[in-house]
């Protein structure tokens, strides 16, 4: 999979120990607009994925975390690559530690129907919402909002990722 862009903070020392939670991240349109999970707590945008599990490979986590977080179906036949985005940055939540993300973008298409969202706990939390939104008020939110301190380079990945499909003329 060819690679976006990398976000390297270089806040950490390289003696530091290296946390590494590659991801797998969804991106469906529809009519111009980008499916996207929108955190009410914090008031941000990101693109429907998480964490891969020890016993999954990306589609399998593809299609989990998209139905997870939205309650849409991810079409198995519809998904392909689009690209990579590594994120390095000293941990947030643990001392002397590199937090370390590649985070897998694949485009896809969901069925018509949903159903409910099954969230994790900080999810509920956050008040996940399913919305399809342009990538232009998206990336406002994202850009131009107080998010009251959440994590701001996961919030500028996903608006550089959402600009990246406005530059390819995918929304």
């Amino acid at each position: 999979m060819k690679q976006l862009f990398i976000m390297d903070q270089k806040d950490y020392k390289d003696t530091y120990t290296r946390f590494k939670r590659p991801s797998v991240r969804g991106i469906i349109i529809k009519d111009k607009k980008v499916a996207m999970v929108y955190s009410c707590k914090f008031d941000y945008y990101k693109f429907p994925g998480g964490g891969i599990n020890s016993n999954e490979d990306h589609i399998q986590t593809l299609i989990r975390e998209v139905s997870e977080e939205t309650g849409l179906e991810v079409i198995t036949s519809s998904i392909r690559e689009y690209g990579s985005v590594l994120r390095i940055q000293k941990s947030r939540f643990a001392e002397n530690e590199i937090f370390e993300q590649e985070n897998f973008y694949y485009l896809c298409e969901t069925e018509k129907n949903t159903h409910d969202q099954s969230l994790d706990a900080y999810e509920l939390d956050e008040g996940f919402e399913l919305r399809f939104i342009s990538a232009s008020e998206a990336i406002n939110i994202n850009r131009t909002h107080d998010h009251s301190d959440y994590d701001e380079h996961l919030i500028e990945r996903e608006s550089k990722v959402l600009e990246l499909l406005v530059k390819d003329g995918l929304v």
